[in-house]
């Protein structure tokens, strides 16, 4: 099943609870949250704070997505504030597989995610642990880029990969997803669709959502 995430990066942050509460009303499946810290990725966005400001104000559980250094340190906080499944990236983690138990000692979902030059070979021995990799299609920071193409193989690749392995995990993809690649993505293997912009600027939310959840 095909579910979409919403990427609060392209919300009106004056008017975030609203914003969350249209893209929930529309049918969304998850909230896609975005954490940058400004050392990781030339950008910094939200902390736990504002996760925790809105939680109780949707019932979408909380995709959030760590593109900071060392958030080993910083996982109990994300879990208090309301996240559901917590992305860590394999780049900024000395010790991935530590990592990840922690996530899962929280009692949240873990996922790693992976920058578009970075290999899927990153996964070997932590694959077998995770509920969700995140692939990213565009260079991480910012909100509004080009889709790659080449990250049509890497995505493919990764299901065949998850295949073979006999594992059940999802697919996540996050960067310049639009109506002209979503059907691609998805034939791709993807089943976890992030998307900011081309929801949030919508003026048929509803119809975007539902045009990319059956464009495969």
């Amino acid at each position: 099943m095909i579910r979409i995430a919403p990427s609060i990066l392209s919300a009106d942050f004056s008017n975030l609870a609203a914003d969350v509460k249209r893209v929930e009303n529309a049918g969304a499946d998850l909230l896609h949250i975005d954490v940058m810290d400004g050392n990781f990725v030339p950008n910094i966005t939200i902390g736990p704070g504002v996760i925790a400001s809105l939680k109780d104000k949707t019932r979408l559980p909380f995709d959030v997505h760590l593109m900071i250094m060392e958030p080993e340190r910083y996982i109990e906080n994300f879990v208090k504030a309301g996240a559901d499944i917590i992305s860590v990236h394999v780049e900024t983690c000395m010790h991935l597989s530590r990592t990840i138990s922690l996530i899962k000692e929280y009692g949240v979902k873990a996922a790693v995610a992976l920058n578009p030059a970075t290999s899927l070979s990153t996964l070997d021995y932590v694959l077998q642990d995770l509920d969700m990799v995140l692939l990213m299609t565009v260079n991480p920071g910012f909100g509004g880029q080009s889709f790659i193409n080449s990250m049509i193989n890497k995505i493919a690749s990764l299901k065949k990969i998850i295949d073979e392995k006999k594992l059940i995990m999802d697919i996540e993809v996050d960067g310049g997803i639009n109506s002209d690649n979503i059907s691609s993505v998805i034939n791709a293997g993807a089943n976890v669709i992030v998307s900011g912009s081309a929801i949030f600027k919508s003026k048929d939310i509803k119809g975007t959502i539902e045009r990319f959840r059956t464009a495969g």
